[in-house]
């Protein structure tokens, strides 16, 4: 009995699992852009829906300090998968999880992590390519689609490209940024984010030349929703932004009421990164 109640539960759960990944598709084709929610705990979760998000997405360094870890996959991946499942609970729109560089240099590995995230229902996830080459991830990104085995899951791919200033000019950024996209895009990935990248020019040319849904980090220029699809762009988030506002928020509300003079400065992620190693900010 128990093992029909088990496969009828894992049956129910694939297919709720393939329509939120085909409706998150489908919101990267749509004609407005994709305005993705950061979130990093249920409660964020729920308001982003109240608010009206048709998506949400962790942040990685926003899970991570939430739970009390520097950001960098300093946050085991048992407790991941577990915020992920306190997540899906509350759930009724996609939710993608930033894994940054899979928790591994090893395909396989990264490969079973991105399965069982699968497994529980997420729709999409973000893999980087950070300091790495481009060929690793590549490698990562053919190896996941292979254990997904058709199993459908939005695969974003982040190039450091730009954060990191890995180019000397706007013109060799853009050109290693298609580069890498074309050949992340053969090895079977879905989006192309590039955190970094805030001129909606330098975004117009990238989005020109690739074909994957281009992903950016915040809003470039104070730029509009009609702005940003005139640029190609298919997809914003926020990163740890909105967790930020909260924390200083909070350490506000906390000062206050202690009856502590206000802190001299905004907390930052460097700062928090600090805290939760256990350093004094």
């Amino acid at each position: 009995m128990s093992t029909n109640t088990d496969t009828t539960t894992e049956t129910a759960t694939k297919k709720a699992t393939e329509t939120t990944s085909d409706t998150f598709f489908k919101l990267h084709q749509a004609a407005t852009p994709l305005v993705l929610v950061n979130i990093w705990d249920p409660i964020s979760a729920l308001l982003a829906q109240q608010q009206g998000a048709k998506a949400v997405g962790t942040s990685s360094a926003a899970l991570a300090w939430t739970l009390g870890y520097a950001d960098g996959e300093q946050l085991p991946k048992d407790e991941l998968l577990a915020a992920v499942r306190r997540l899906l609970r509350v759930c009724q729109v996609p939710l993608t999880v930033d894994i940054e560089l899979g928790y591994s240099s090893e395909p396989q590995a990264v490969a079973q992590l991105v399965q069982q995230l699968a497994q529980l229902g997420v729709a999409g996830i973000n893999l980087e390519d950070g300091a790495g080459t481009p060929e690793l991830l590549c490698q990562k990104i053919a190896v996941c689609r292979a254990l997904l085995a058709g199993q459908p899951l939005f695969i974003n791919v982040r190039t450091d490209v730009f954060l990191r200033g890995l180019a000397t000019s706007d013109e060799q950024a853009i050109a290693m940024c298609r580069q890498r996209f074309e050949l992340y895009q053969a090895a079977g990935a879905d989006g192309a984010f590039v955190p970094g990248l805030t001129s909606l020019t330098l975004a117009q040319e990238l989005g020109e030349h690739i074909q994957l849904p281009l992903n950016l980090m915040g809003w470039p220029e104070k730029a509009s929703l009609a702005d940003l699809s005139r640029a190609k762009v298919q997809r914003i988030s926020v990163g740890p932004a909105i967790f930020l506002a909260s924390a200083n928020a909070t350490q506000q509300a906390i000062a206050d009421y202690l009856q502590q003079p206000a802190p001299a400065a905004a907390l930052n992620g460097s700062q928090l990164d600090r805290l939760c190693s256990g350093a004094a900010i």
